[in-house]
């Protein structure tokens, strides 16, 4: 396969230090952010084992609440990103961290269904905005052939959050009656202040764009600058970067409907996991963590090695395709092999991790590489936003699910039969454009909404 040095001119000396310095210096706290951000509206799936039975809740109620996260996310989405766009990443990603973070915390005060209804809803719209406002940040400091790789350091922070979370919940949910409150509640507490503490850091450590990073040297600042500059001018030609733009774009609509089905899976599958983990045997809350640990871990792995292939190839629609279908068989197999053989299960439950979350970082390059300044702030809100929407619909139907059989096959099924189909749909649609395979974007017109 053709590669990009091939398709693109190579990058001279001075880019590629730049570059690197810039990877060093803005990722860490960007995969950092995002670990702190799917801890806190992931940790349900770990309070779960022990909050139900206090609070009362079944298998949908549970799903529900964990669900209607995604709605209060969804609605403020769009809003808050156009924030974002208007006072800078470091002033409004402050704001979301410590909101949402206070909301977290705040979890340990549910008392019933009606309470947890409320806080997920707030905690979602608390932190509307903070991945788009991500994705777009990345666009203004990495050219377009190189942001799958960069994706998929950013990416990284799911699997690891997801694996090193896991055996932390499980252990803080062995603090059962310390000063009187429950395990699940110091869960909520302990997970929360991070983002608070990190909110009021990210001001001082972030900057919001390459002609404001001191850090450079001049030469530094002003190639890179210049560079995003100059692909920003190339993408803009008719006119189709305003913050509507990317709203009324055909493209946005498409890859909100394909995120969608892929979100269906990451969440269906990371808020039951524990769950899931529980049924292979008897075991522990501290034990569960562990070895959710497992998939989680092996996805991190391959999550990098995939990204840097995706980048190398440049063909983004396949591998986004070949991942989802990957996590699809895995669910599948999960499902069948859960009663029969919970080893076996468990290989289901790691490959259809590593396809899932392998799936994320060629997936987003694709409409961050189609829209372009103001379109792009409002084009991935919304394809967020409406994507977000599997992570409501997705627990909720798991839970339904298993109320209804009293098994988790049922669940996994249908998990399985979304990735599947969306994996289908993606390379159907993407295969011949040139966000889908960059060898062709040399022959297309960047900004052709069609």
């Amino acid at each position: 396969m053709t590669s990009l040095t091939m398709r693109s001119p190579a990058l001279s000396e001075l880019g590629e230090h730049t570059l690197r310095k810039v990877r060093r210096r803005i990722m860490p706290l960007i995969v950092l952010l995002y670990f702190v951000s799917y801890l806190d509206r992931n940790n349900v799936g770990f309070a779960k084992l022990t909050m139900s039975a206090d609070i009362g809740l079944n298998a949908a109620a549970y799903g529900l609440g964990a669900g209607i996260f995604f709605l209060g996310y969804a609605l403020l989405e769009v809003p808050s990103n156009a924030g974002m766009y208007r006072f800078g990443a470091r002033k409004w990603l402050a704001r979301i961290l410590i909101t949402w973070g206070l909301l977290a915390a705040a979890m340990a005060l549910v008392n019933g269904e009606t309470s947890y209804n409320i806080l997920r809803f707030l905690l979602g719209a608390a932190e509307a905005g903070f991945f788009p406002a991500i994705l777009f940040y990345l666009t203004l400091w990495f050219p377009a052939v190189q942001r799958v790789t960069v994706l998929g350091i950013f990416i990284l922070a799911q699997p690891l959050s997801n694996a090193l979370g896991a055996p932390v919940s499980g252990l803080l949910l062995q603090m059962e009656g310390l000063m009187g409150l429950h395990g699940w509640q110091w869960l909520y507490i302990l997970e929360g202040i991070p983002a608070v503490l990190l909110g009021l850091l990210t001001p001082i450590l972030m900057t919001d764009r390459p002609r404001d990073a001191k850090w450079l040297e001049d030469d530094e600042r002003e190639w890179l600058a210049s560079t995003m500059d100059a692909e920003l001018a190339l993408k803009s030609e008719s006119g189709h970067h305003n913050f509507l733009a990317g709203l009324k774009d055909k493209r946005t609509l498409a890859y909100s409907a394909l995120y969608f089905g892929l979100v269906c899976g990451i969440y269906g599958l990371g808020l039951w996991m524990p769950t899931i983990v529980a049924a292979l045997g008897k075991f522990s809350t501290t034990e569960i963590g562990f070895i959710v640990f497992i998939p989680y871990a092996i996805a991190a792995v391959f999550v990098y090695w995939w990204s840097k292939r995706a980048d190398k190839t440049g063909k983004r629609a396949w591998h986004t395709a070949a991942s989802m279908i990957l996590a699809g068989t895995g669910l599948l197999a999960a499902g069948f092999l859960l009663p029969v053989n919970p080893f076996l299960a468990m290989v289901g439950l790691i490959a259809s991790a590593m396809g899932i979350y392998g799936a994320i970082a060629p997936f987003l390059s694709m409409p961050s590489a189609a829209l372009t300044g103001a379109a792009a702030a409002s084009g991935l809100a919304l394809i967020n936003s409406l994507g977000n929407l599997g992570g409501f619909v997705a627990p909720y139907a798991v839970g339904l699910l298993k109320d209804a059989t009293g098994n988790n096959q049922s669940g996994l099924v249908f998990l399985s039969l979304c990735l599947a189909a969306t994996g289908i749909a993606t390379y159907l649609y993407a295969r011949k454009r040139p966000e889908g395979d960059a060898t062709l974007a040399q022959a297309a017109e960047p900004s052709d909404p069609s």
